[in-house]
């Protein structure tokens, strides 16, 4: 059986092809855009403590290769040009080895002239450095991070839970996450796996982010304690079905659907408070769940666009799905029938939304304190 190894197969799509990651990030942005107050306020209340500073280093963990990366620097630059002037800024761009660095590089110059263009003469400067690591590890010295920021990236789990790796034992039959289906020992493993790596985080933070430095965080999430995983990570259920049709055609052996569990674990609010309470390094100064459409809130253009010949909503979803989760369904399906896959995962998605079933993605959104 594969295991999978995510330090080594997991990234983000790469390249200047029409399913890459810059060019298919409409939720990420979107996401960004709602948290940006957030990130904001941190950053005023940071700056309220009056704690003296020079040079303010921060931390964009889970940075992948697309224009978004730059995003939180840009907010954070932008407060603290309105208190106080000549202040540099350090930032790491934090990603797994294996993501496309050289994507992420390409959008700095434009951040450096925006920087010259638009700030006094008085302006500090801005030093970018690309950081490869895993950030449920150490990744910075002790105090030495002011303001640590990561999107779309804590729901990823470290590895596949303990027990579900390919190796013999139970499987979650016919299944490639969490369902109502799941038999209770699957579900255990993934919130075991989820509470060792989100401990695992927060004790590294605590060590790199200086007394009073702030945290802002989001990531997927449960609509409630008691709502079901299909509902809450919707587009795993259907390249599920997806998968199951090819298996019926003989297009995808059984037993390989059978032995995928993707690494990702949505939790409710409430897990993640009591692990925050459970750490102790920080305090928890604001918890929100928010909703947002599952294409980026495009939803009407793209339906007028359908009508001119150009993309579905179904399959603008199914590339902004192929570009964050391929590598991994290519490594254990192969590359072969990844065309064929996301086709019918897009006219899965189509048929869904004619149905007018509601269904939107849940986003945790957790701004921490260092204590």
């Amino acid at each position: 059986m594969m295991t999978m190894n995510m330090l080594q197969v997991f990234h983000m799509n790469k390249g200047g092809g029409e399913i890459n990651y810059a060019k298919n990030c409409t939720i990420q942005s979107k996401i960004l855009s709602i948290t940006k107050p957030y990130v904001e306020a941190a950053m005023h209340d940071y700056l309220n403590t009056g704690i003296p500073w020079h040079t303010i280093t921060i931390a964009e963990l889970g940075c992948s290769s697309g224009p978004t990366a730059l995003d939180t620097v840009t907010t954070i630059m932008d407060v603290v040009e309105t208190r106080q002037k000549a202040t540099n800024f350090m930032l790491y761009l934090v990603d797994l080895p294996s993501n496309d660095f050289n994507g992420a590089f390409s959008f700095i110059p434009s951040l450096q002239k925006r920087v010259r263009e638009e700030k006094d003469v008085g302006f500090g400067h801005c030093f970018i450095a690309g950081l490869p690591g895993n950030f449920y590890d150490r990744l910075l010295p002790n105090r030495s991070l002011h303001f640590a920021h990561s999107s779309s990236s804590l729901h990823w789990l470290s590895q596949v839970p303990i027990g579900l790796d390919g190796k013999d034992g139970p499987k979650n039959m016919g299944k490639i996450y969490l369902s109502v289906t799941s038999p209770s020992h699957v579900i255990d493993a993934y919130k075991l796996q989820f509470r060792k790596d989100f401990l695992s985080f927060l004790k590294c933070r605590s060590q790199e982010v200086v007394l009073g430095g702030r945290m802002v965080l989001s990531f997927m999430g449960k609509r409630s304690s008691i709502s079901n995983y299909e509902e809450d990570y919707f587009p795993l259920e259907l390249i599920d079905r997806a998968l199951m049709t090819m298996v019926s055609e003989g297009l995808v052996e059984e037993e390989k659907l059978d032995s995928l569990n993707v690494p990702l674990y949505a939790p409710s609010l409430e897990e993640v408070k009591l692990l925050i309470e459970e750490e102790t390094s920080f305090y928890g100064d604001h918890f929100a769940a928010i909703e947002v459409e599952w294409d980026g809130g495009s939803g009407i253009e793209q339906e007028l666009n359908s009508f001119k010949g150009r993309l579905t909503r179904g399959e603008t979803i199914a590339k902004m799905h192929r570009a964050v989760i391929e590598s991994m369904l290519e490594h254990h399906f192969g590359e072969d029938i990844m065309d064929e896959l996301f086709y019918r995962y897009a006219r899965i998605w189509d048929a869904h939304l004619l149905s007018n079933e509601n269904s939107k993605l849940t986003i945790l959104v957790i701004s921490l304190i260092r204590i």
